[in-house]
């Protein structure tokens, strides 16, 4: 014997009866509610979701952004009054060092071009 299969989304349904059915209406609605969830479930969503983490990606990086100013000038404005009080070239000579050592060390741990694939 051979099991009845149905279909899963039928949005026309012929009745085999002679008297109208009375279900139609609920049929085609609820055969349009499953195809706009699985629109929403196939398409919009994984857009929704590239959206918040675009979002969420340019708020942290601009809160970085906000942290790092603020740490430098904070460091520039506490070596200037408490370490090196008069004189300020000491200051941006000890923040240049310091920027051109992190820019070697980075610059040392980048790989060529053919082996970054």
């Amino acid at each position: 014997m051979v099991p009845n299969r149905t279909p899963r989304c039928s949005l026309l349904v012929v009745s085999t009866n002679p008297e109208p059915d009375t279900d139609i209406v609920d049929r085609l609605l609820a055969g349009v509610d499953h195809l706009l969830d699985l629109l929403h479930d196939k398409v919009l969503r994984p857009i929704i979701l590239a959206g918040r983490a675009i979002a969420y990606g340019l708020i942290i990086a601009l809160a970085a952004v906000v942290f790092v100013v603020v740490l430098v000038i904070g460091v520039i404005r506490l070596l200037n009054v408490y370490a090196f009080s008069s004189h300020e070239w000491i200051t941006y000579l000890l923040i240049g060092a310091l920027s051109v050592i992190f820019g070697f060390f980075i610059w040392r741990k980048r790989r060529p071009l053919t082996l970054r694939k």
